[in-house]
């Protein structure tokens, strides 16, 4: 992502008028404020947060939180300012309902969920989770973290795709077993009546789909 002062500039006017920038904050400030976020200047973020610059405002480009950038731009020195700011919103989704814990997932970034779950984010949530996230992307340790932190194995998405669907998918044989091990339910379908092998099959993964159709069989669910 690449962000310019001119480009932030041109946001500050509907910024304001929706309310995302605390009375406290100029224009110039909310500008600034995303600037030092995508460079990872944790000096500059903090001292607009001491100024009264609510750690929360939202840009108006994907609706990121300056918590959310960091994590898009692998800001860690930023991502820990904001972690301890007062009133952070762990829980603040961007226009496309991610979170802060699921674009950590997703970056494959183990220290930022380990952090963000210490500070009390939540793991389950209706629709696409961070345990999906963490799947789609094969990252094992993310997601034993996450089945240790109780997030709910075969939570479905909004046309109920799980995540040893999303496994499958992206050919994480590893994940799969461990979904599996820990009890994913591979018979489940989605809206489209897709199950895993078939997520494996379409994107031909045919290890996973034939692993998965001799495990059915074997207990005898196919």
């Amino acid at each position: 992502m690449s962000i310019g002062r001119r480009h932030f500039l041109s946001m500050i006017p509907a910024a304001a008028v929706l309310g995302f920038v605390s009375p406290a904050a100029t224009a110039g400030a909310y500008e600034d404020f995303f600037l030092a976020v995508a460079i990872d200047d944790a000096r500059s973020v903090k001292s607009l947060i001491a100024r009264g610059l609510d750690p929360n405002i939202i840009e108006p480009e994907r609706g990121d939180t300056g918590l959310i950038l960091a994590l898009r731009e692998d800001a860690m020195r930023v991502f820990d300012v904001l972690l301890e700011a007062p009133n952070i919103d762990l829980e603040a989704k961007t226009r496309n309902g991610d979170n802060a814990l699921m674009i950590a997932c997703f970056k494959k970034n183990k220290r930022a969920v380990d952090a963000l779950l210490a500070k009390g984010a939540e793991v389950n949530r209706p629709g696409w989770t961070p345990l999906h996230y963490a799947a789609a992307i094969g990252h094992n340790e993310i997601v034993q973290v996450l089945l240790d932190k109780s997030a709910y194995i075969d939570a479905e998405s909004p046309n109920k795709t799980t995540p040893l669907m999303m496994a499958a998918r992206g050919g994480h044989i590893l994940t799969v077993k461990l979904l599996l091990d820990e009890g994913a339910d591979a018979t489940l379908r989605n809206d489209l009546g897709m199950n895993a092998i078939d997520f494996a099959a379409r994107n031909d993964h045919r290890d996973i789909a034939d692993g998965l159709t001799s495990r059915l069989r074997k207990a005898g669910k196919l």
